[in-house]
């Protein structure tokens, strides 16, 4: 690690502090195999409030540190007010940080969000997190050997190193899981899965892209994400805007037999399950742009499924039918599929640690725990 003192601050203003912005991950992560870039395209629009409807009830302030010319580090402040108001808080959130080891650039950009945080009136520091639970979250502080995943940060070693010396503290934790595709539903995912069909009238079915987008059943599985997800840490609802906006981008990339949903006898959504082929080398080879080969790579990715594992990106069930089981119903359905579409194993989004309920779900597929990433907090009363 270097320390210096020669590090400016400065706030993402126009096209070419935003070219800084974006550049940044460049060089720190040169060489990295574990590392899979966000789309540039991606994070511009996030910075778009006519592109990201989350904007609408949040502030963003992007911010880049320059050793002399060279940019050495970026950090991005967000105020959800829509959240501050859900938890009866005063939190102001950093996202996207990236920086060299150099203590004084960490240094400075947090410094630089705790500042905006404290005009906006803010008394609390988290981070990192996103405007929702869908965007990434969680700093990695473990298995930094590991590729990352679409939907999580990866980062390198000393990052949550900096974050400890920096003053921030473990707010809350989430976990990775890992299994081994089996060759056959273990017996007692089948055993319940019958049960929920006979004796509680679940089915599971398959809906076509017109159906979730035109059609209307893509709201009523945001609503349940909404209902099921409320209770958890940090949450923040979805508006009518962002779930149109999640509807357009992301249906028309994901192969829709991966995602079962789970209808009771009165024909109500009672659960879905979210998972995709993984696209993490299509995205490595894309370096973050779609031209001139990105799209290639992502295409053999998305389309030919050259990878040999899938993303398990969220599940949910709605609170009156959780702890009967009905997870069963989702292993019973994709695992004859990922067999037959080669995949060997699956890895899920973050899971909070303290939810054991989610957590032991997995316990028959004999889970691997891992890649434990961290939001950090911090009172803004406490300098360092």
């Amino acid at each position: 690690m270097t320390t210096s003192s020669d590090i400016t601050i400065s706030p993402v203003c126009d096209k070419r502090s935003m070219r800084d912005f974006l550049r940044v991950p460049e060089g720190i992560y040169r060489g990295c195999p574990q590392y899979v870039p966000d789309w540039q395209s991606d994070i511009i629009n996030f910075f778009n409030p006519t592109k990201n409807p989350g904007l609408e009830f949040s502030d963003v302030q992007a911010f880049v540190a320059y050793r002399h010319e060279e940019a050495v580090g970026r950090i991005v402040g967000i105020i959800n007010r829509r959240a501050n108001e859900r938890w009866q808080v005063k939190n102001v959130r950093f996202s996207m940080i990236e920086f060299i080891d150099d203590l004084a650039v960490s240094r400075a950009l947090i410094a630089a969000v705790e500042q905006w945080g404290r005009e906006q009136g803010m008394q609390k520091l988290q981070g990192p997190m996103g405007i929702t639970d869908f965007d990434k979250e969680g700093m990695l502080v473990e298995d930094f050997h590991l590729t990352g995943a679409l939907s999580s940060y990866y980062n390198l070693e000393y990052y949550p190193r900096h974050m400890e010396q920096l003053g921030l503290q473990k707010e809350a934790d989430w976990l990775h899981i890992r299994i081994n595709i089996p060759e056959e539903v273990p017996a007692k995912y089948a055993r319940v899965a019958q049960y929920c069909r006979e004796q509680i009238g679940l089915r599971v079915v398959k809906k076509t892209a017109h159906e979730l987008i035109e059609g209307g059943f893509g709201h009523k599985v945001f609503q349940l994400l909404n209902e099921a997800y409320k209770p958890i840490f940090g949450y923040s609802e979805l508006s009518h805007a962002q779930i149109d906006d999640f509807l357009h981008e992301y249906v028309p990339l994901i192969d829709l037999k991966l995602i079962p949903f789970i209808l009771n006898d009165r024909d109500e959504l009672v659960g879905v399950a979210v998972t995709m082929g993984s696209i993490a080398g299509g995205m490595q080879k894309a370096h973050g742009r779609m031209w001139p080969m990105g799209w290639w790579h992502m295409l053999k990715s998305l389309k030919l499924k050259t990878e040999d594992h899938t993303e398990m990106l969220l599940i949910a069930v709605r609170p009156d039918y959780q702890g009967y089981g009905v997870n069963a119903l989702f292993f019973d359905d994709l695992i004859p599929i990922y067999n037959r579409c080669g995949f060997h194993w699956a890895e899920t989004g973050p899971q909070l640690e303290d939810n054991v309920r989610e957590l032991s779900q997995w316990k028959p597929l004999h889970p691997e725990f891992v890649k434990r990433r961290r939001c950090y907090y911090k009172e803004l009363g406490i300098k360092n």
